[in-house]
């Protein structure tokens, strides 16, 4: 079958699944429909607020999106059937009912920012770097009853690079993983693909879950590299933080973007500030003094430390916990 006659619904929701609608319609590929989220009220004035895959496809020209609440409503079932999809992709999106996933004779692939079976989950990217990987990916499975665990179809693989954050590396799978999503379909319609179950059970697994605000709250009893790996794990969102004391008593918190380590023998006490009150910034932890580069104080601008040291009068008598 030419993979450009395929009737395809595509099922996404944020930014990262954008490059991948693009190149389907700008590849001449069939996107019959799309599906996203609700408009939601966001904001101080309540907003209607569309997210960017709805804002692409209008775009780009599709006309038909559809914006279920629940994806069992009879009417949307019944506007999806009216496409007469022949293939499901999802990047980004809900966990779909078995009756929205198989309609499509070709069934539903979904493209997840791991090299699966490692890192089923929500923040697989994140993860990554917060365990300190040197190599990540993306997969293309087809979708079955559990989440992340269909046969496998395809994958790339993309070296994490010792200063990416999860911003950085979220962009370049963002792009790569649009090639990927093309070749998928072009095998699938070519009859070209033996999908591959994954294994079950493994120990080794590592999970890549929701991340919380409580999540992100840096322990500074660990060793330094860990520290570092957690902040660019976050970094730029939902963005590590920690908790200023003073005195005894918390008087506010920090979100921390960039840090660099330093390790150094006889650390007493973590949390410490090291400073010289001008140039530099450090908070100690269980092998040395993790140097801060780039930060936020609670109610303020996010800024360099030199910056920050201009107003932060006295840093040496906080602790960071």
């Amino acid at each position: 079958m030419n993979p450009k006659d395929i009737r395809i619904v595509f099922m996404g929701t944020p930014e990262f699944a954008v490059p991948s609608l693009r190149a389907l319609v700008d590849g001449g590929y069939n996107v019959v429909g799309v599906v996203t989220t609700p408009d939601r009220q966001a904001g101080r004035g309540l907003k209607v607020h569309e997210c960017d895959v709805k804002i692409a496809a209008r775009d780009l020209g599709i006309q038909t999106i559809l914006q279920p609440e629940k994806l069992r409503d009879e009417e949307f079932l019944a506007a999806l059937r009216e496409l007469n999809p022949d293939l499901g992709i999802v990047i980004a999106f809900r966990m779909l009912p078995e009756v929205v996933w198989a309609m499509p004779q070709f069934g539903t692939f979904n493209l997840h920012a791991s090299l699966l079976p490692q890192y089923r989950g929500a923040a697989p990217i994140n993860w990554a770097i917060i365990n300190g990987d040197k190599e990540t990916g993306l997969t293309t499975f087809l979708l079955n009853h559990e989440i992340d665990k269909g046969a496998i179809i395809g994958q790339v693989h993309e070296k994490i690079a010792d200063n990416d954050t999860v911003g950085s590396l979220y962009d370049r799978l963002m792009t790569i993983g649009a090639d990927l999503v093309l070749d998928s379909v072009n095998r699938i319609a070519e009859g070209n693909i033996t999908p591959i179950e994954q294994p079950e059970g493994d120990e080794n697994l590592r999970p890549a879950p929701k991340i919380f605000k409580d999540d992100c709250l840096i322990d500074w009893s660990k060793n330094g590299t860990d520290i570092v790996n957690f902040v660019r794990g976050l970094s730029p969102y939902p963005a590590a933080w920690s908790r200023l004391v003073k005195d005894g008593a918390e008087c506010g918190s920090a979100k921390i973007f960039e840090v660099r380590f330093e390790p150094k023998e006889g650390i007493l006490e973590v949390g410490r500030v090291v400073t010289d009150g001008k140039k530099y910034m450090g908070i100690t932890c269980s092998d040395g003094i993790v140097y801060i580069e780039d930060i936020q104080i609670a109610g303020k601008k996010r800024l360099k430390v030199k910056e920050l040291l201009l107003g932060f009068r006295n840093a040496e008598e906080y602790k960071f916990e």
